[in-house]
């Protein structure tokens, strides 16, 4: 038995790991608990450090937050999925929020897990995705599939796929009839950001107002 466990070690020791995290102490915290377990070949705490590192380092997996200025976390995926079809992502974020879940995997993550998962759990997720499967934490799956399951939003809509997950939060707001202020103190933004995502929302749709956005929200159910 002893010998069979130093054996899996190893095979898991042999996964290059790239880890992306805006916060030090975690970072370094993650780092600590996956040594000896995996072969952490770098990380970084934001979206540019993370393309040159990934790309000059060219891991396994790249263990990422989905909250970091400039995009995120998705922002780091599309970038990667432009140079490399090789490397696999996996979320590892404290949010358990449908829109950041969905905004990852839409972007081309291959898993998602909270920060209440335990090292040994970790280390099994990393395998799994370098292997090619999907890992999510248990609650996240379920999530998941609900959302995956409707036609809008598959990922296949060219003109939904265009909106930012916080445009397609005021988008379906304005579409239930939100006046801008509330929005505003639904989002916890301010009203001019509000008018800023509704504009950008607009063009972006090539829509003229709020009108023919409603119909165009409730024509993909997403009202």
């Amino acid at each position: 038995m002893p010998e069979q466990s130093e054996t899996e070690v190893e095979e898991v020791a042999k996964l290059r790991v790239f880890l992306v995290d805006d916060h030090d102490l975690f970072r370094a915290g993650v780092r600590a608990e996956l040594a000896g377990r995996v072969d952490v070949v770098g990380e970084a705490a934001d979206v540019e450090g993370a393309i040159a590192g990934i790309s000059s380092t060219a891991p396994d997996v790249v263990l990422l937050d989905v909250h970091m200025p400039d995009g995120g976390g998705a922002a780091v995926i599309q970038a990667g999925s432009t140079s490399s079809s090789t490397v696999r992502y996996l979320a590892l974020s404290v949010s358990d929020a449908a829109e950041d879940v969905i905004a990852v995997i839409r972007a081309g993550a291959r898993g998602y897990v909270t920060k209440s998962i335990s090292a040994d759990e970790l280390v099994v997720a990393i395998q799994r995705v370098a292997e090619g499967d999907a890992v999510f934490s248990p609650r996240l799956a379920g999530l998941v599939l609900d959302a995956f399951a409707g036609g809008a939003e598959q990922g296949i809509d060219p003109e939904l796929d265009q909106l930012t997950p916080r445009e397609r939060e005021v988008l379906r707001l304005i579409a239930r009839g939100y006046a801008y202020k509330e929005v505003a103190l639904e989002l916890s933004i301010s009203i001019k950001t509000v008018e800023t995502h509704v504009s950008a929302v607009l063009r972006k749709l090539q829509l003229s107002n709020r009108h023919q956005l409603t119909r165009w929200a409730t024509d993909r159910r997403l009202v």
